[in-house]
């Protein structure tokens, strides 16, 4: 186990806004530790017995919740690993959170509430959910059906999140700050997805559909009915309208324009990811 009093703490490692704080943070010459199943010492958000070893000796620490920060029990479980890591002698937290939704208010009340360096980066939905998240399958199927509506999101760069998480944690003047993450324009799905069939030259399309049908076929296609229900009441509340603006918390933790939309599906799909399953 790594111990450094300047080693950085970044849970989630492995995932899609962590492997990318890890990867800068490692270029920037910052000690890292891995949280995660598979990192040493382990970490994981089913097995409380891990979290205080993964918290001890280190100065700072990226907190995330799976599987997401808004889901149910998401507040006491980061409030216990947060207090754990002061307990510890960690210094400074960046929290991930999620934009007007309570559950994620509640985790960043546990994490402000401590006698700590915090900073709360809170985004909209990344970018990433559409060629490595939830919405990559349905992509290559050619329909992606979900419980939004015509509703409008901002969405953002899993690169900008990344770098503004490494600057809360190696920069002093993030201290206290809570940063709203959004593109620098709204797209409904059904144009983001037309936005994909343009640069893949597919035929896609985007299906509304309610609450309780995204819910079934998530069953249907052999999820457990106590994962799905929390994710398709997660996916409809946060597309339901509420995070239909734009925010400037790019610009103001890095000092520039987030990424567009567009600009990042002209860089993916000549990988062909989006090709037909």
């Amino acid at each position: 186990m790594t111990t450094n009093k300047n080693t950085t703490l970044v849970l989630g490692g492995t995932g899609r806004v962590g492997r990318r704080v890890t990867k800068r943070l490692i270029e920037r010459g910052v000690d890292v530790r891995v949280g995660s199943r598979t990192g040493e010492p382990p970490f994981d958000w089913e097995d409380p017995t891990t979290w205080s070893r993964a918290v001890a000796g280190v100065k700072s620490a990226y907190l995330m919740y799976y599987p997401e920060v808004e889901w149910p029990g998401a507040s006491e479980a980061i409030g216990t690993v947060a207090r754990l890591a002061v307990d510890a002698g960690v210094e400074r937290l960046v929290l991930l959170s999620a934009r007007n939704q309570e559950e994620a208010i509640r985790c960043e009340q546990a994490v402000t509430g401590l006698p700590v360096e915090w900073t709360i980066v809170a985004p909209a939905s990344f970018n990433q959910n559409f060629d490595e998240g939830v919405f990559l399958e349905p992509l290559r199927q050619g329909v992606l059906a979900l419980p939004a509506a015509d509703n409008a999101d901002p969405f953002v760069d899993a690169d900008d999140i990344a770098d503004v998480v490494v600057a809360a944690l190696t920069e002093n003047h993030h201290v206290g700050e809570r940063y709203e993450l959004t593109g620098p324009r709204l797209w409904t799905f059904a144009e983001g997805v037309a936005e994909i069939a343009r640069a893949t030259g597919r035929e896609l399309r985007y299906q509304p559909i309610t609450r309780d049908e995204f819910a079934d076929a998530i069953v249907a296609d052999g999820a457990p009915r106590s994962f799905a229900d929390p994710l398709a009441t997660l996916i409809s509340e946060f597309f339901d309208g509420r995070n239909s603006s734009l925010a400037d918390g790019v610009e103001r933790a890095l000092n520039r324009k987030p990424r567009d939309f567009a600009d990042w599906v002209a860089e993916i799909a000549p990988t062909g990811v989006w090709n037909a399953a």
